[in-house]
């Protein structure tokens, strides 16, 4: 039986070297990913905080976010101003609990069953992809994806669409 012996002072992401009778092992190779500034992120989508391009949204990032199912919509909410009229900045955990309570977002996907319920939505769809629409404060569920949220709601809880989420001002 050998003894082993394990140098664990060095970083939690750097390869060990472990030390044997017959001399030290090789270090473990960690698997190469592609740097982070390669894959695209929801946050890339902001041309300039807190305006989003939905350009800048590419193919590849909607294809990595879910799927809305059955009756739901995949919806990214606006992000709201990060500096007040005047000119100061608003404290981060300011703008994201605005960003929680948000009532605009913008249409990402639509599941394959969304507004095909000709007896509940007689004229039609309420929305479509890339479209401005507003929904209740705290409608659907919420997760982060990638540098922002994302939620998910049904299709009868969108309540508006609209041209610019910056029309709109949100009650405190």
């Amino acid at each position: 039986m050998t003894k082993s012996k394990i140098d664990l002072s060095a970083a939690p992401n750097a390869s060990f070297q472990i030390e044997s009778e017959s001399g030290p092992s090789e270090p473990i190779k960690k698997k190469e990913e592609a740097p982070e500034s390669e894959k695209p992120s929801l946050a890339d989508a902001y041309s300039e905080k807190p305006r989003l391009n939905p350009e800048l949204i590419g193919e590849t990032l909607l294809d990595r976010m879910p799927n809305p199912t059955g009756w739901r919509l995949l919806i990214l909410p606006y992000q709201g101003r990060g500096k007040t009229a005047g000119g100061i900045f608003l404290p981060t955990d300011t703008v994201e609990k605005n960003q929680v309570s948000t009532q605009v977002g913008y249409v990402l996907k639509v599941g394959p069953l969304a507004y095909k319920d000709t007896e509940k939505f007689p004229s039609g769809p309420w929305c479509e992809e890339k479209q401005w629409v507003m929904f209740a404060r705290y409608a659907g569920s919420r997760f982060q994806i990638d540098g922002g949220e994302v939620r998910i709601l049904n299709d009868d809880e969108i309540l508006s669409t609209i041209l610019d989420p910056e029309d709109i001002h949100q009650l405190t």
